[in-house]
């Protein structure tokens, strides 16, 4: 089946579902409310099942040289003591987010992506047989389309950046109320981030660098050269939320892709994998189905309930990272997990 296509949003789930459309000869135009592609976050985790969408794409070619691959990372405690080494079975690589849009938006046919061009209103949309809404967690659109759709507060915050240093391992530091982050990635240079409790991330005019010295003053040495390394004009701070289970991803010809459809906790790495599996999805869904309804409906079953049970998943992870009580519980689980990923590798 071929047809037309409205994408909003030329993020990673829109331009995936754009490239896909146009490789099987739809006609599609892609509206993003920035002046060109987003270079806001830092990397991504791209896990088996993700890299293999990335060679349906044909983009792995072109990001290969900034893919880095590792087996394992480590969990500490703010003394540094290694609580777990899971191991990812299948290799998780780790990717820029603006490289990866980069890779999805090469080879695009010259004004398919229409920069500078916010949807105020969707009836002022052009004609289409699909309206695809990927205009990310506070989606307008999405707004508009399916108005029982509620953002939840997951009582943290986020603060991450990236530099221009490598250190000399990757870990994840988890304390009271808060974690901290941080790996290289190819070509030199370093992702870091922290997740604190909203209590314990007010800034009281100080700043966001001084917030992170303050709360994370005491911890490994790994931690607090990172935060040597920071800027107050680095960070990028963000209050955390996640959409509640919506009960179809689909409204008419309107359809949910990525985080306007299951926006999601950080903590287990899987927003920006399950966008772009979402829009591959999307496509394959349309240009096999025999109609434009059949093959949304077909997309809502296949993405819908997996995507929302690593929202819950995502979730229970934010609460279990950020938790203030019962720490010596969480750290024998931990060592547990260690060991069960450890097992499953080595199989």
């Amino acid at each position: 089946m071929k047809g037309s296509a409205v994408i909003i949003g030329a993020g990673i789930a829109g331009l995936a579902a754009g490239r896909a459309l146009v490789a099987e000869g739809w006609d599609v135009a892609i509206h993003e409310r920035l002046s060109g592609l987003s270079t806001a976050g830092t990397a991504l985790g791209i896990w088996p099942d993700t890299y293999r969408a990335l060679e349906e794409l044909g983009v792995t070619e072109f990001l290969n040289e900034t893919i880095t691959t590792f087996s394992h990372f480590e969990i500490r405690n703010p003394e540094g003591r290694v609580l777990a080494r899971p191991r990812v079975p299948g290799n998780l690589r780790g990717l820029r987010r603006k490289d990866l849009l980069a890779g999805l938006y090469a080879g695009l046919p010259n004004g398919t992506v229409v920069f500078d061009s916010a949807v105020a209103e969707l009836h002022e949309l052009p004609a289409a047989d699909v309206v695809v809404v990927a205009d990310g967690v506070h989606s307008a659109a999405r707004k508009a389309v399916f108005p029982a759709a509620r953002l939840r507060d997951l009582g943290t915050y986020a603060l991450r950046g990236t530099l221009d240093f490598t250190p000399n391992s990757q870990s994840e530091t988890w304390g009271r109320g808060r974690l901290f982050g941080f790996g290289g990635y190819a070509g030199g240079g370093t992702n870091w981030y922290a997740g604190l409790r909203s209590e314990l991330a007010e800034v009281n005019g100080g700043g966001n660098l001084a917030l992170l010295k303050e709360k994370y003053r005491g911890w490994h040495a790994g931690v607090l050269e990172v935060i040597d390394h920071i800027t107050e004009d680095g960070i990028d701070r963000r209050h955390l939320e996640d959409l509640a289970p919506l009960r179809s991803y689909v409204s008419g010809k309107y359809v949910l892709v990525g985080d306007a459809a299951h926006a999601m906790a950080p903590n287990l790495g899987r927003g920006g994998c399950e966008a772009l599996v979402d829009g591959l999805a999307l496509a394959k869904a349309l240009t096999a189905g025999r109609g434009v309804e059949e093959a949304l409906s077909r997309y809502d079953a296949e993405r819908r309930r997996p995507t929302q049970r690593i929202v819950a998943g995502s979730r229970l992870m934010n609460n279990i990272a950020a938790a203030e009580n019962y720490l010596p519980v969480r750290t024998a689980a931990l060592a547990m997990l260690g060991v069960a990923f450890r097992g499953s590798s080595e199989d």
